[in-house]
């Protein structure tokens, strides 16, 4: 069975390398990923995607790409005869392209679809609390990630595991889930389950407007927003006039005086012991790990170390 794969980040990487080690009858004949990013320095060469890493180590075609609608990149897929086309974590490719698969062109979704559809489906599963979610593979169809469902397979959430985290684990149990997909169509046995669009929800692209933090929010939603964007791009707050990200935080059992409790609003600062306390809807959330604009990422205690606060001192949303 020919088999092309087109990823382009770390997520993919696993499901690369187990497609490329699984059964003997599986030939991967073409890796397609993102073009090489330059890096900072100009003297620098340009940085290879992880994908690319993984194919030249397994010793596999590569075909970087930049527009997929280009009518070349179909003509190139077309020459390869894929008889499956498998995309993790890639671009929206055309029916054009993806069409010219024999038995069928497949998505690895990080999400149980049709729950979190998207951009960033990890990301707003664990900013809106939920407790499970997990891999499906998917037909492709001209909707984005509305295809017809292959298989899934879910996972617990842990209670402090954030999005960087997640998704490291989504991607090693994806893995596992492609290769059966794989042997699924192979044999003629590969289910054709239509979604439930009345479960569908969305998760949208994440951008400066939408990772922004809302302290006039409670607690738990506050500490779950801020590990469901870390480590990138990381939760945000102003501080002092300026950018400061937030990667890890905790719900707090912090109280000041009943006065000076009532007199504080979301938003506010209170140091204590070294310990970066703020105050959300329903209480204060502790600040553990922060990066100040223009600064290394720190610990708290560094950050008020270096930082006196005043009675007035405020993270603004």
């Amino acid at each position: 069975m020919r088999i092309i794969f087109m990823g382009t980040p770390e997520f993919a990487v696993p499901s690369l390398r187990a497609v490329a080690g699984a059964d003997s009858d599986f030939e991967l004949v073409l890796v397609v990923t993102g073009k090489d990013k330059p890096r900072r320095s100009r003297r620098a060469e340009s940085e290879p995607t992880p994908v690319k890493k993984a194919a030249k180590e397994l010793g596999i075609n590569v075909l970087e790409i930049d527009d997929v609608r280009d009518p070349r990149f179909a003509g190139t897929v077309a020459r390869y005869r894929p008889d499956v086309i498998v995309v993790a974590a890639f671009r929206i490719l055309p029916a054009e392209v993806y069409g010219l698969a024999r038995l069928g062109a497949f998505n690895l979704h990080a999400s149980l679809l049709p729950r979190y559809r998207g951009a960033a489906p990890v990301n707003w599963a664990i900013i809106n609390g939920e407790k499970e979610t997990g891999v499906t593979t998917f037909f492709l169809q001209k909707t984005v990630d509305t295809g017809n469902v292959i298989l899934s397979e879910s996972t617990p959430i842990g209670p402090g595991e954030n999005a960087g985290e997640l998704t490291g684990r989504l991607s090693l149990i994806g893995a596992g889930v492609v290769v059966e997909t794989l042997r699924l169509i192979r044999d003629g046995r590969a289910e054709n389950r239509g979604q439930d669009d009345r479960f569908a929800s969305k998760a949208p692209k994440l951008t400066p407007e939408n990772t922004r933090i809302d302290w006039v929010e409670p607690v738990d939603a506050i500490c779950d927003f801020i590990r469901g964007l870390a480590p990138k791009p990381a939760a945000w707050a102003v501080f002092d006039h300026r950018k400061v990200k937030v990667f890890r935080a905790a719900p707090a059992d912090f109280h000041l005086s009943e006065a000076d409790e009532q007199a504080m609003v979301p938003g506010r600062l209170c140091v204590e012991d070294n310990r970066l306390f703020v105050m959300g809807l329903d209480g204060w959330v502790e600040i553990l790990s922060l990066q100040m604009e223009g600064k290394r990422r720190m610990e708290a205690n560094e950050f008020c170390c270096g930082f006196r606060c005043g009675e007035a001192a405020s993270f603004f949303s």
